[in-house]
């Protein structure tokens, strides 16, 4: 399948892919290789053209633009947090990154399991989940997994979990699978609540922390306005933007909750409601690769 985006729909497909926001894809030379709920993806892009393979077929583009926010107004979005040259460098480097829109449930467990860990680390992790628990997607050549269901999480033992090398976020990969088996929790309801009050019921999950909480509302529960702050942002922001704090105990090592607080307050009242495409861009541009 081939998609035109209209002249008015910037889209950068390696930019979105490689800045840190979602762990299961890998690119093989041209073609980015992924899964999407249980479908199987390829894609490549030149200029403004997408080429996409989806298994099965039926999927196609109606999945392709939901997954990667294509009705976002991009200029407009990039306008509104275009407020000074930090962030304006990255906005014209990383032109046409978009926030994608992920399935909430691999969401929450995916950034569950980056809790103190790098990114090709969580990759692993999530690459051992799939294998070891999920459906296997085989179809035109490409043979991938599926992310495991919530029901084969909650059923899965401790220990069939450390073989995943969760380490120490087994019990709470278990843990959250079953509140949500049991249904104590659903996640789809906070779609329809506001920022505050999705936030503080996924941080009555066990391993959902401030963080955690901010990517899950951000990369999956339609809250743009999210802002996760991670050691790096924390660092960008000291870097660039340190005049906007008064407050003791700036550089002390760890992140306590005031201090996430004092961050994440700053960026979401700084760049608006569109605050979390402003962390992405910063993320992509400032972090180290």
């Amino acid at each position: 399948m081939e998609l035109e985006l209209p002249p008015r729909t910037p889209f950068n497909l390696d930019h979105t892919l490689n800045c840190g926001q979602a762990f299961r894809w890998k690119k093989v030379d041209d073609i980015w290789v992924g899964t999407v709920d249980e479908t199987a993806i390829q894609m490549s892009q030149r200029e403004n053209k997408l080429f996409v393979q989806t298994f099965p077929e039926e999927a196609g583009e109606t999945l392709v633009r939901k997954c990667f926010r294509l009705e976002d107004n991009l200029p407009y979005i990039t306008s509104m947090i275009n407020r000074d040259e930090t962030v304006r460098a990255a906005i014209r480097r990383l032109h046409g990154l978009r926030i994608m829109r992920q399935d909430p449930w691999e969401c929450l467990i995916s950034f569950i399991c980056a809790t103190f860990a790098n990114i090709p680390r969580i990759k692993g992790m999530i690459r051992n989940l799939c294998q070891r628990f999920g459906s296997k997607i085989t179809q035109g050549g490409i043979q991938v997994n599926g992310f495991p269901r919530k029901e084969v999480l909650a059923d899965a033992s401790i220990h069939e979990l450390l073989d995943c090398n969760l380490g120490y976020r087994a019990k709470y990969v278990k843990k959250t699978s079953q509140s949500l088996v049991n249904g104590d929790f659903s996640l789809d309801a906070l779609r329809k609540t506001s920022y505050e009050e999705a936030r503080e019921s996924l941080l009555c999950l066990t391993g959902v922390g401030e963080k955690v909480a901010d990517c899950v509302l951000l990369f999956s529960l339609e809250k743009l306005e999210a802002f996760p702050v991670d050691i790096w942002i924390r660092r960008i922001l000291q870097t660039h933007y340190r005049g906007h704090f008064n407050i003791p105990n700036l550089e002390q090592r760890y992140m306590t909750p005031r201090l996430y607080k004092a961050f994440n307050d700053f960026g979401r009242q700084y760049f608006g409601r569109y605050a979390g495409y402003a962390q992405e861009y910063l993320y992509a541009e400032y972090r180290p690769s």
